[in-house]
């Protein structure tokens, strides 16, 4: 996980899934390495494994959610911190394994055109 609040030459990208396990996790692992990036996860849910906070949400340039509902509970929970924020909606039901090759290559096809 990346410690805030960063490297202010990288692109700060946060990874947002419902309970921190699977989606965001493989996504963050993906991208942890990725070429001028650095990467953060949290969850929305209660049970969360990192349970999103105002702090990450001011950290990131970018917050790539992965259903549409996930973007509506960002935008209800933070909506004054998400002020001028980039959201992407990446649209990955949560039907995948952590690390699952069918994920991986989902995120690596979806992420990178707005890392640049």
């Amino acid at each position: 996980m990346a410690t805030l609040p960063g490297n202010p030459r990288m692109l700060k990208v946060l990874f947002v899934c419902s309970r921190n396990r699977l989606r965001s996790p493989t996504a963050e692992q993906v991208f942890e390495s990725y070429p001028g990036v650095e990467a953060d996860l949290a969850g929305l849910a209660p049970d969360a494994e990192t349970v999103l906070d105002a702090e990450q949400v001011q950290w990131a340039d970018v917050i790539f959610v992965m259903e549409k509902r996930h973007r509506s509970l960002l935008n209800q929970r933070f909506r004054i911190a998400l002020n001028g924020k980039r959201v992407v909606c990446l649209d990955i039901p949560d039907d995948y394994a952590y690390m699952q090759p069918e994920l991986v290559d989902l995120l690596q096809k979806r992420v990178p055109p707005y890392l640049r």
